[in-house]
């Protein structure tokens, strides 16, 4: 595929393979894709083991560099990284964790970052990315990257960057706390007598039907709450206990500044 710009992911495990999925399928992507991965093997665009013999290949200077590794290999893959770099290029990181300071220390200090915050569902195509853009950042550079980052779920764009360990404690923490929704339903279920197999079917359809329904509704989840609980009901006694004294509200309230805080701690 040739096009104007150059996009070289590095990294392709399941994040980064997920969006080289999602900018395969962009009909609108008009850009050549490399991949700089040394165990990545047939993902649809040209792979290559080495920061050198990528250059060997003499391909363009990349538009961006989508840092797709483990957060603690970033200080290891930088300096190979950089050498391939040049003035125009961005680097589009999604590790967790890293700020665009840090970033900045490792890849030069008037190097365009954009640091981003996508979550698991990415990997099916319903993910929601967070985006924070330093000042280096030109605006067709962040128009590049929300179009990379479209291709997997929404984006959002944060003006203040400290709000990234917020996002990470709702929507990137956010699925395992749905999973874990649908893991205490089953318990529940089955503790009330149900089969393990029936249980297991119910809650995960539930937790689907519910999330399609969020989606499609223009109501907020509060109405919808509403218009499921029948005054004295059995909806409304299975609520009484949820937000009671103690209940989930407080709960999630803790659990999230439990994310938000080690996200401090880890980027510090």
């Amino acid at each position: 595929m040739t096009g104007k710009r150059h996009i070289l992911l590095a990294g392709c495990g399941k994040m980064g393979g997920a969006m080289l999925a999602g900018w395969l399928a962009d009909k609108d992507l008009q850009a050549e894709l490399s991949i700089l991965d040394p165990i990545a093997s047939e993902v649809g665009a040209p792979i290559f083991n080495s920061p050198a013999e990528w250059q060997a290949a003499g391909l363009p200077v990349p538009d961006i560099i989508v840092l797709a590794v483990k957060p603690q290999l970033m200080a290891e893959v930088a300096p190979g990284l950089r050498a391939l770099a040049g003035p125009q290029t961005a680097y589009l990181s999604i590790a967790a964790g890293l700020s665009s300071g840090g970033l900045a220390d490792l890849f030069g200090s008037g190097a365009a970052i954009i640091r981003s915050m996508p979550n698991l569902p990415a990997t099916v195509g319903q993910g929601i990315t967070a985006l924070y853009a330093n000042a280096a950042v030109s605006p067709h550079q962040l128009q590049l990257a929300d179009q990379l980052l479209g291709a997997i779920g929404s984006v959002v764009q944060l003006e203040d960057e400290s709000l990234m360990d917020a996002v990470t404690a709702l929507s990137g923490s956010g699925p395992a706390y749905v999973f874990l929704l649908a893991e205490v339903m089953q318990q529940a279920g089955e503790a009330l007598g149900l089969e393990a197999a029936l249980a297991s079917q119910l809650a995960r359809q539930t937790v689907i039907g519910a999330a399609a329904l969020l989606n499609e509704a223009a109501e907020p989840a509060s109405v919808l709450r509403e218009n499921v609980t029948s005054k004295g009901g059995t909806t409304a006694a299975a609520l009484s206990v949820l937000m009671g004294p103690d209940g989930l509200d407080q709960l999630m309230e803790r659990a999230m500044q439990a994310a938000r805080d080690r996200g401090r701690a880890l980027g510090s």
